[in-house]
């Protein structure tokens, strides 16, 4: 039987004094790939960050990772996010360091300690996202594509279970996007779930998986669309 590692019950969720989202139930399991669709201020991102616990639910219940959402203490905060990999449309990298500074940063901030241990982990994500030698490059001289790739690295750094995506391809000319969105299906192929929040529905329909929609205040299922693309013939599966 599938393991959940997200449940949300009757959750409603507030955007400082301003009710976004109510009365959410969602149950994701583990290997899902989910993706939160709807127009910019529909909630996907302020659902997004309850689930990483930078906005605490209001009402209702909700568990991710086995942690209580409700009322996590402050010192399991930290252990919950090395689980988790976020990847920010803004990019949110240090611009005065190099990616190979940029990740050391991340993994000593996580309780990584030997030099070895750092290098070979640096060296296998940046493989992973097929920039093998990007890590002395700053990143003002990476594309905005190549940028997005070194933030799916970094979010890969602690090997986390949960990879929570805010519109990762929004800046991203078709084709880099959907380069990107074959990187992030294979990772999920891998047994990591995905969650990603988006309304690029082109991609949506080039890569199939489970919709749920934020519309009118509300969290539902989405109906499913016709697909267009054999996505797993573009996975190489």
């Amino acid at each position: 039987m599938a393991e959940e590692i997200i449940e949300l019950k009757n959750a409603d969720i507030y955007q400082q004094d301003s009710l976004v989202l109510k009365a959410v139930n969602l149950t994701l399991l583990k290997g899902e790939f989910l993706y939160l669709i709807g127009k910019v201020g529909s909630g996907k991102t302020s659902l997004l960050k309850v689930l990483y616990r930078e906005i605490r639910i209001a009402a209702g219940e909700g568990t991710i990772l086995g942690y209580q959402l409700n009322n996590m203490k402050m010192k399991e905060l930290p252990l919950l996010r090395r689980r988790l990999g976020i990847i920010f449309q803004d990019f949110q990298l240090l611009s005065d360091r190099s990616i190979q500074k940029n990740f050391e940063f991340v993994l000593r901030a996580t309780g990584w300690k030997h030099e070895s241990a750092i290098q070979e982990r640096i060296d296998e994500v940046l493989n992973l996202v097929e920039m093998p030698d990007a890590g002395p490059k700053m990143p003002h001289r990476l594309s905005g594509g190549e940028q997005q790739r070194i933030v799916i690295a970094r979010a890969m750094l602690n090997n986390p279970q949960i990879i929570l995506a805010d519109e990762p391809t929004g800046n991203l000319d078709p084709e880099t996007s959907e380069k990107l969105m074959i990187l992030l299906h294979r990772i999920n192929k891998e047994g990591v779930t995905v969650v990603m929040a988006t309304h690029d529905y082109e991609m949506i329909r080039k890569f199939p998986a489970r919709k749920m929609i934020c519309e009118n205040g509300e969290l539902r299922e989405e109906i499913p669309i016709p697909e267009l693309l054999d996505f797993e013939r573009l996975l190489d599966i």
